[in-house]
C-alpha cells in the first residue's frame, strides 16, 4: 500500500520563494495546500509538475476574515508543515523618521501580524510532536546582527515578527511542535533583485532540507537555509 502524503500549507505561493516551496514540496511527493490572492498566482501553481497533488486557495492574508474561512474549510486536515511566506518592502532608504505612518503600518502589518493571525488560526492542525509551523523570516529582522544600518521600517516588521514567534513558541510550548522563524538567504526575486547571489532553487531546497531536520527537535529557532542558527 502506497504511503500517505504528508500535507504542506503554504500561505502566500503565487511567485518567488513560495512558489519555489510548492514546487520543492511536490517534488519531494509531499500533497501541497498553496494559496493565492489572485489569478495570476493559480495559473503559476497550476503549470508546477505533480499538480494532481496541489490543492489552490484564495487567501489574502490582510482580511482576518478570509483567514477564519480558509480555516473552516480545512478544518479536517493534518498539516505537517505551516509555513507563511508573507512579505512587503518600503523604500530602502527611507529612515523611520521619514515614513508615513500608513507605509508604516502597512509593512508592519503584513510582515509581522498577518502572519501570526494565519499561525494562530492554524495551528491546531500542525500534530505534535512532528508537526513543524514556520514563517518567513530575514536576517534583516536580526537585532543582534544589526551592524549595517539601512532598512529600517522592514527591519522592524522581520524583528516583530521573529519577537511574535517566539512568543507564540513559548506560549504553546507543551505542544511540542517545532517553530521557526527562516531567512531563506539573499535570493534573486522581485524582493531581492537581480544582484542577489542566491537563485530560488537553492534557497527552496536548503530551507526544505532544514525543515526536515528540524522536525521533531521542538522548541523555536532562527535559522537560515543552511540551516544555521541566525542571532535573534
Amino acid at each position: 500500500m502506497a504511503e500517505t502524503p504528508r500535507t504542506a500549507l503554504i500561505v502566500g505561493a503565487s511567485r518567488g520563494l513560495g512558489l519555489g516551496l510548492v514546487r520543492e514540496h511536490l517534488a519531494r511527493g509531499w500533497r501541497v495546500i498553496a494559496t493565492v490572492r489572485g489569478e495570476a498566482g493559480r495559473q503559476a501553481l497550476a503549470a508546477l509538475p505533480d499538480a494532481d497533488r496541489l490543492v489552490v486557495e484564495t487567501l489574502d492574508i490582510g482580511h482576518p476574515e478570509q483567514i477564519t474561512a480558509l480555516r473552516e474549510r480545512l478544518a479536517t486536515e493534518r498539516l505537517s508543515l505551516l509555513f507563511v511566506n508573507a512579505g512587503v518592502a518600503n523604500e530602502a532608504s527611507a529612515t523611520v523618521g521619514e515614513v508615513t505612518t500608513d507605509e508604516f503600518v502597512r509593512v508592519m502589518a503584513t510582515n509581522a501580524l498577518a502572519p501570526l493571525r494565519v499561525i494562530e488560526r492554524f495551528e491546531s492542525l500542525v500534530p505534535e510532536p512532528d508537526g513543524v509551523i514556520a514563517a518567513m523570516s530575514s536576517i534583516l529582522g536580526s537585532v543582534g546582527g544589526n551592524d549595517s544600518g539601512g532598512y529600517e521600517v522592514y527591519r522592524a516588521s522581520k524583528a516583530a515578527l521573529n519577537t511574535l514567534l517566539r512568543s507564540f513558541a513559548v506560549r504553546t510550548r507543551n505542544r511540542k511542535r517545532t517553530v521557526l522563524a527562516v531567512h531563506p538567504g539573499w535570493v534573486r526575486t522581485d524582493m531581492g533583485g537581480a544582484q542577489a547571489p542566491l537563485d530560488v532553487e537553492t534557497s527552496v531546497r536548503g530551507m526544505a532540507d532544514t525543515l526536515e531536520k528540524r522536525r521533531g527537535s521542538g522548541g523555536v529557532a532562527f535559522v537560515d537555509y543552511r540551516n544555521e542558527t541566525m542571532p535573534w
